[in-house]
């Protein structure tokens, strides 16, 4: 043993540790794959050997490699057995390595489970905060389940080192088991109170993560967490919270009332630029979400305005974003704050930093106003000019468009001016927003009546000198689009064209067909508005002609159209050209068609709203997600795709000696190919050729004979006639410097008078703007009802959405371990004798059990007298757990009129704390008024209403008694006596529940009509099987309306995918009725169905045969199978519906509101409980709960409030939403019936 030791020792000198690979990868750059491979065949031969020392050396180099990039899955196993070593530093290089190459889907972490458990319980803390730290980078969802109980006893723990390392991965557990949350989550709120510093700020850490996903379960904390803002000192944990508040003040407004103070102090007193700047966003959401305002509200904005001023100047850049960002939130609330520190933001327009030009232009579009949008408007295009980079340009264009066409152009009081702005930004080349250029020509020509005139006579410049915008760099841009706006305005507000021929010219010409198809389209589309035009008017002047030329224009121009290679295009140009051709005709043989031809185009065009597409509604008996014919099977599929893979590609051997052989040119080929290319680059202008002569020019001195050349500048070019921004004058423009306005101040404000009031004359009236959003289908709102969860569908914090003031159900708590034990057929007689001792011992211990909650609650009863007698002031952080001990833990309570009573006396802990009229230090004494007040109440009472109060308690009593005897001899019962399918409940159980007078009566069926015709009338109803999953019974009854027999009844109903008939002949479709139907009688039959589906609504298509008089009939059927027919209400019991709602398997909610509705709320119920579907288990006034249950085993709880008048809301929650909501969808629709009925 010995010598074996000394062998592995001299070994371990030879072998490479950590060091030495990287010493070796930085020494063997060349070859460093090579060198890797070889060091990993070492590592591989090392993992083989027995020393732990040696394999965790090993695993170190391993880990290292898969930092690099190198796949080291295969070396799980020895990562594994690393871990379990009892040595410290060998076990935290197996976790290292484990973080590191584990995931969640890794296979062998199953053999890691019990392992990890021995590390988390082990005394050693060092192992057990490793195995903490290792455990959150690989945890699973099966690991969370098997460790959570593990993990939160170490929130017990007492050191703080493994409590603050527990807290933060009991994140980790959270989202991957859910169900954990509620039972750990009163430890966790404990952790927010602890001594540690470091535990307190983990614990608010994550619950601060909890609820930034979901922040209304944890509005209950508020009071804790406003504790520890205004007494911690802690920065960081200072941030989370007030970050958490400014969530929370959304969801409860009356909280911006207590937090409102102490950020105040916070944002004068603090250094910290970091909590300064959520202090201030915080604050911001305080101000938005108090709707009334405080009284100090502009002095707290102002503060705020003045500290972000000083980030703004700092000369950090990350310190000037954030107070740009800050500033703009600023600015949607309060805009005339923001709008004196203008100066400073246009100084940001300069900054080198791009990011920052960009926040401070988002401020610009905010501050704009009716007397300052020219001004910023004209600062904006002037600084474009300078601006370097596309992208910012790009950038700049957008944000000018959306400053002056925000709130329907609401800041615009000159449209031509507007229009003048959008002819200079088509000449800006490389513009990638050509398209939203077009789009508000084509808005402000549409909305403003006013303006077309001007707007007409510019788009038709801007047609005549398309060359200009059409430029080289046109490929690398999209400012052509410009181009499709004018000569859709030029061809729908022709009447304003001082010369439409012109115009009609300027669209023919040679290089408009190298526009995009789209455009040529329009441009198509409009000369034949043009063409209209022209002609009803020398048709009116009698020009024959201009009625000739013009055709022979078209007639001549139109076939390059008719040729292009946009289908588009073509189609529409092959059109123009026959209604060309027709006209030419016509006028040959003195026909007037001008007239005509002005019909096609009249009608004025209105603008679409967007979403008026959406709105259509559908029509009756389409189904938009159905085949329009069969679906292919798999067996088709694979055929075409082997077909379509020789489509194109012959598989023969000739084919691939073609394709092999490739085509060597000639000379005179290759000669020709040369001629082209030079003639090709003697035509580019933009080739650079060489000079014929290698001889250099003699150098002369002479400036004059320097040849001047012009350069191609990336200007702007003056368009003769085109409008100009210089001739419109500024109104109460930002011009003049700060020192001007410190010198002579009454010449000033003399001078600033006269320009106000020469503005105020000059100043053009204001047009007209129609702001309607649009056209919509008829019967079509604008309003959208979508789900506003923006979270994806796989956010595992979407499951973290659970109502954490419900007190736990005794089924809530985390699995534990429990060790099964094997016997043998010999033990039995000891195991009989054991399970004897164990009933014993339960009976003694249920006994103990007893009398020790007895001792419990006279101890309670004592503790609220000692109360009572001295009251004490208590902190507000406790105030809310002593009441919601006290709420849940009394006896005499009167039953609230919902279910659970927990939240009404939470919501009330809230309102105390939030309330403004009570002081802090008086709320308890307050509450204890209260029940001083109580008491007094009690004792007033007279003898004869407290003898009423004691015969209730005694009839409580007996009744409680008779439940006790019931359940006491259901139990005693075998299970085999009374145990039925899954999902049902028996009989006797039923008995033993106290149910409502609603649910005893017995359930009247809801009789539908299934076909009449002359001789006979089907009608049918349904229930759910009870008993049975998935089958629901209906009754059929058949009645002879004829005056002769009816015979050879065959019901032939075919089965679909989702609802199958039970049948005698499994494979007929056939349903032979073995009876016959007299004159005037009538037969009810049965069947049965499946349902495999039963979260969704089914319809079942067939129809009758019979013979009358010797004549054969078949009568068409049709059975719609509600979402109300696999529902159950019968299972129904108080207690098992307020099992359901606290135990939180309820996860899909839904409601709706019909509003105007008169109905007595007595009809209500009888209409939605009608069939059986559902049941009143509990109603008080105008408010009821119902439940029902699927034939799957889903549950479907609703709560029916008529509170108000005219105005009926109905909430449900269910285990499967899709069920909810057809289930709503279906109440609904029967409510409204009923309505208008």
């Amino acid at each position: 043993m010995a010598l074996r030791k000394v062998k592995g020792n001299l070994e371990r000198m030879f072998d490479k540790n950590l060091t030495d690979l990287v010493r070796g990868i930085r020494n063997n750059k060349d070859n460093e794959s090579k060198y890797i491979a070889q060091c990993m065949e070492e590592i591989k031969t090392e993992l083989r050997q027995e020393n732990l020392t040696v394999k965790a050396n090993a695993v170190a180099k391993l880990t290292y490699l898969q930092m690099l990039g190198y796949d080291i899955s295969w070396a799980g196993f020895n990562i594994i057995e690393v871990m379990s070593s009892p040595k410290f530093t060998f076990k935290r290089i197996g976790y290292l390595s484990a973080s590191q190459c584990f995931h969640q889907d890794t296979e062998i972490l199953m053999l890691t489970t019990n392992m990890i458990r021995k590390d988390l319980n082990s005394q050693n803390m060092y192992d057990a905060g490793t195995a903490l730290t290792g455990l959150a980078c690989f945890i699973n969802a099966d690991l969370a389940r098997d460790l959570a109980n593990d993990v939160m006893t170490l929130l017990t723990s007492t050191k703080p080192y493994l409590r603050k390392k527990a807290v933060l991965l009991m994140y980790k557990v959270f989202l991957k088991f859910p169900e954990a949350l509620r039972p750990a989550f009163p430890r966790l709120k404990e952790k927010l109170e602890d001594p540690d510093p470091g535990v307190q700020s983990a614990s608010v850490n994550v619950i601060c993560e909890l609820a930034r996903k979901n922040p209304k379960n944890y509005l209950s904390l508020a009071p804790v967490f406003f504790k520890l803002m205004t007494s911690s000192t802690n920065n960081w944990m200072l941030i989370k919270i007030i970050k958490l508040f400014g969530i929370l003040t959304g969801i409860e407004p009356r909280l911006g009332r207590k937090l409102s103070e102490p950020l105040i102090e916070i944002i004068s007193s603090t250094s910290a630029m970091s909590l300064l700047y959520e202090c201030i966003n915080t604050v911001i959401a305080v101000l938005i979400s108090i709707s009334s305002g405080m009284p100090n509200h502009n002095a707290s904005i102002q503060l705020c305005v003045q500290k972000l001023r000083i980030l703004i100047e700092d000369s950090d850049q990350n310190l000037k974003y954030l107070g740009l960002l800050a500033m703009s939130k600023i600015l949607k609330s309060h805009p005339k704050s923001v709008q004196s520190h203008k100066d400073l933001v246009l100084q940001c327009l300069d900054d080198k930093d791009e990011s920052i030009r960009l926040r401070a232009l988002d401020l610009l579009y905010g501050m704009v106003s009716k007397k300052t949008v020219m001004e910023i408007v004209k600062r904006l295009m002037t600084h474009m000019d300078r601006a370097e980079g596309t992208s910012y340009r790009d950038e700049l264009l957008q944000k000018i468009i959306l400053i002056c066409s925000q709130n329907n152009y609401q800041f615009i009081a000159n449209f031509e001016w507007y229009i003048s702005v959008l002819v200079e930004l088509c000449r800006m080349e490389g513009s990638q927003h050509g398209g939203l250029i077009a789009s508000q020509l084509l808005d402000v020509a549409i909305r403003v009546v006013a303006v077309r005139e001007f707007t007409v006579g510019q788009m038709a410049l801007l047609l005549d000198n398309a060359h200009v915008i059409v430029g080289p760099a046109a490929a690398r841009s999209s400012i052509a689009e410009v181009l499709y706006a004018a000569s859709w305005i030029c061809g729908e507000f022709s009447q304003y064209l001082s010369n439409p021929k012109a115009t009609l010219e300027s669209m023919l010409r040679g290089k408009v067909a190298s526009l995009p198809g789209h455009i040529q389209a329009a441009y198509i589309q409009n000369m034949f508005k043009l063409y209209t035009r022209i002609i009803s008017m020398a048709e009116e002047e009698e020009d024959s002609e201009m009625m000739e030329e013009v055709t022979n224009l078209l007639l001549e121009r139109l076939p390059v159209f008719a040729s292009s290679c946009d289908l588009e295009v073509q189609e529409r140009a092959s059109c123009m050209l026959q209604l060309v051709t027709f006209v030419h005709k016509c006028h040959k043989c003195q026909d007037r068609v001008g007239s005509d031809l002005a019909l096609l185009v009249s009608g004025e065009l209105n603008p679409v709203a967007p979403k008026a597409q959406k709105k259509v509604p559908i029509p009756d008996g389409l189904d938009l997600d159905a085949w329009i014919n069969e679906p292919p099977s798999e067996s088709e599929g694979e055929d075409d795709d082997a077909f379509s893979n020789d489509i194109f590609i012959k598989a023969d051997h000739a084919s691939k000696e073609k394709k092999n052989h490739k085509h060597e040119p000639t000379e005179e080929e290759l000669q020709k190919r040369r001629d082209a290319r030079r003639a090709e680059q003697a035509s580019n202008p933009y080739y650079v050729k060489s000079s014929p002569s290698t001889t250099r020019a003699p150098i002369s001195n002479n400036v004059e004979e320097i040849p001047v050349t012009s350069l191609d500048l990336n200007v702007p070019l003056k368009i003769p006639g085109m409008t100009s921004l210089s001739k419109y004058q500024i109104v109460d423009g930002w011009e003049g410097s700060s020192s001007k306005k410190h010198k002579k101040r009454k010449k000033n404000r003399k001078h600033r008078e006269r320009v106000s009031s020469s503005s105020e004359e000059e100043t053009p009236p204001v047009l007209v703007v129609n702001t309607d959003a649009g056209e919509m289908p008829e019967g079509a709102n604008m309003s959208d009802e979508e789900d506003n969860d923006g979270r994806p569908e796989d956010d595992p914090h979407r499951a973290l959405d659970i109502n954490l003031d419900e007190p736990l159900s005794p089924g809530e708590t985390l699995p534990t371990r429990v060790h099964r034990e094997v016997k043998r057929d010999e033990d039995k007689p000891k195991k009989v004798e054991a399970d004897n001792q164990k009933t014993d011992k339960s009976k003694s211990s249920s006994k103990k059990k007893k009398k020790e909650k007895k001792e419990n609650k006279k101890r309670k009863e004592s503790h609220k007298k000692s109360k009572k007698e001295k009251p004490q002031e208590a902190d507000i952080i406790s105030l809310g757990d002593s009441l919601q001990n006290t709420t849940i833990h009394q006896e005499n309570q009167p039953e609230p009129n919902h279910i659970n009573g927990v939240e009404e006396t939470q919501d009330k802990d809230m309102d105390i704390w939030l309330s403004p009229e009570v002081p802090e230090n008086q709320v308890c004494e307050g509450i204890m008024d209260q029940t001083v007040e109580a008491e007094e109440k009690k004792q007033d009472e007279t003898p004869a209403t407290v003898s009423k109060k004691k015969k209730k308690k005694e009839k409580k009593e007996k009744e409680k008694s008779k439940k006790e005897r019931s359940s006491k001899k259901s139990t005693a019962r075998d299970r085999t006596e009374y145990e039925e399918a899954n999902g049902s409940i028996c009989q006797e159980l039923q008995e033993s529940i106290p149910m409502p007078e609603e649910t005893v009566n017995p359930v009247k069926p809801c009789v539908k009509l299934m076909a009449e015709d002359s001789h006979l009338r089907l009608l049918y109803s349904m229930e759910a099987m009870e008993g049975v999953m998935a089958q629901v019974v209906t009754h059929v009854t058949f009645t002879n309306l004829a005056s002769s027999p009816i015979s050879n009844l065959v019901l032939h109903l075919p089965d679909t995918k989702s609802i199958k008939m039970i049948r005698t002949v499994v494979n007929s479709e056939d349903f032979d009725l073995p009876w016959r139907l007299e004159a005037g009688s009538t037969q009810e039959q049965q069947f049965t169905f499946t349902a495999e589906d039963v979260t969704v609504p089914h319809k079942l298509r067939g129809s009758l045969s019979y013979s009358v008089d010797g004549m054969a009939s078949e009568l068409p059927l049709k059975v719609d199978f509600a979402i109300t027919s696999f529902l159950s209400g019968r299972t129904a019991s108080r207690a098992t519906f307020t099992d359901l709602l606290a135990s939180g398997q309820l996860t899909a909610r839904s409601s709706f509101t019909i509003t105007d509705f008169q109905l007595p709320f007595c009809e209500v119920l009888a209409a939605v409980t009608h069939g059986g579907s559902l049941a009143v288990v509990e109603q008080v006034d105008s408010t009821a709960s119902l439940y029902g249950r699927s034939l799957h085993g889903h549950h479907v709880c609703l709560l029916l409030k008529n509170a108000t008048i005219g105005r009926l809301t109905v909430d449900g929650k269910s285990t499967e939403g899709t069920l909810l909501s057809n289930t709503l969808d279906h109440m609904k629709m029967t409510l409204v019936d009923m309505q208008q009925n």
